[in-house]
């Protein structure tokens, strides 16, 4: 029985209940009806039959203040060519066309067809590029690479495969009796997130490239991939002038692109600062509540056995992980990274 059926049968139902008790009221309060609906009922009922019955919207759409199709079709237009454009703009923009619409009906348009946001209408846009096979303006251009600096700066990277980007940060830990303040160097594949952590009693650039040439670069080589690009914030352990920084000159000597977190947002290396959030929580905290730490050697060693255990046997609930491992997920998704590097000599021989 359909919904309208439903809807026939529950006010006949009504209408035969009150002649049988002959009590409207009484009728109404057993099916959940006002004696107003009653009578509106019967009348229907009376001139019309059971087709009078069916409910009604009220919600009419009031097309007398509608634009036309054509005005229509160009708000859309104008929202996939320039999606940067808010209401007011676009309300100027196709004013110079001769086209007059106010912001709120230009906003209108864009509920309908649902693009009313920014990113809907960058979506809009590449839907109609799927189809068609545009070539992007100027415009266009300026709009996606605003949304990937947006997303960029709440901490969503863009990362391809294993490799193709790894983010580095420094942590401080604490200071330890006896060794004095203690500086955590940490680095982690932003796609299977396996993760690298050496400590040290100071932070400078030195450290910074210490790990990555004593625990990540062997680590990528010993699986055959390379470490293409690496993200960090501009602290000075990792930012200064090229020819004399120490970081920066071993980035150059391994061939590794360096990124920079952009100004003002920390968040850009979210990544390091969950990890961070988590060694604290799962090993530090528990670590120092039941141990002395007398070195520097002692404290990493209890560092690397956790470090084990979050790569090989933690299963990791983000995003391309999905449950597994870290480095399950590496193990299992490098051949990603291979087939690039495989399609990218193709194409330096051709």
């Amino acid at each position: 029985m359909s919904t309208e059926e439903k809807v026939i049968k529950n006010k006949i139902g009504l209408l035969e209940l009150s002649n049988h008790l002959g009590n409207v009221s009484r009728a109404c309060k057993i099916f959940g009806y006002s004696r107003d609906s009653f009578y509106r009922f019967k009348k229907l009922y009376e001139e019309g039959g059971e087709s009078a019955l069916l409910e009604i919207s009220r919600k009419k759409p009031n097309l007398k203040n509608r634009v036309s199709e054509e005005v229509e079709a160009s708000v859309v237009t104008l929202a996939v060519e320039y999606p940067a454009y808010g209401q007011q703009r676009a309300s100027n923009e196709l004013k110079k066309q001769g086209i007059l619409i106010s912001p709120g009906g230009v906003r209108n348009i864009w509920l309908r067809h649902n693009i009313e946001t920014f990113n809907k209408r960058l979506l809009k846009l590449e839907e109609k590029m799927a189809k068609e096979n545009l070539i992007l303006t100027e415009a266009q251009l300026v709009a996606m690479e605003r949304r990937k600096e947006t997303k960029e700066a709440h901490g969503e990277i863009e990362t391809e495969h294993p490799g193709y980007l790894g983010a580095q940060d420094t942590y401080y830990v604490g200071n330890l009796k006896g060794v004095g303040r203690i500086y955590q160097q940490t680095f982690i594949d932003t796609y299977a997130k396996v993760a690298h952590v050496k400590l040290y009693d100071r932070k400078n650039a030195l450290v910074a490239a210490d790990l990555l040439n004593d625990r990540v670069i062997p680590f990528y080589e010993d699986q055959a991939i390379p470490l293409l690009r690496i993200l960090t914030d501009r602290g000075t352990e990792y930012c200064g002038r090229p020819e004399h920084h120490e970081y920066e000159l071993y980035l150059a000597v391994e061939n590794i692109d360096h990124s920079k977190t952009k100004a003002r947002h920390p968040q850009t290396n979210g990544i390091c600062e969950r990890f961070h959030k988590t060694i604290l929580n799962e090993f530090y905290q528990i670590a120092f509540r039941k141990k002395v730490y007398k070195t520097l050697e002692e404290l990493q060693n209890d560092v690397d056995l956790w470090i084990n255990h979050y790569n090989q046997q933690r299963p990791h609930s983000g995003k391309h992980c999905d449950g597994r491992t870290p480095m399950e997920t590496f193990l299992q998704t490098k051949h990603m990274a291979k087939n690039k590097m495989i399609g990218y000599n193709l194409t330096l021989n051709m």
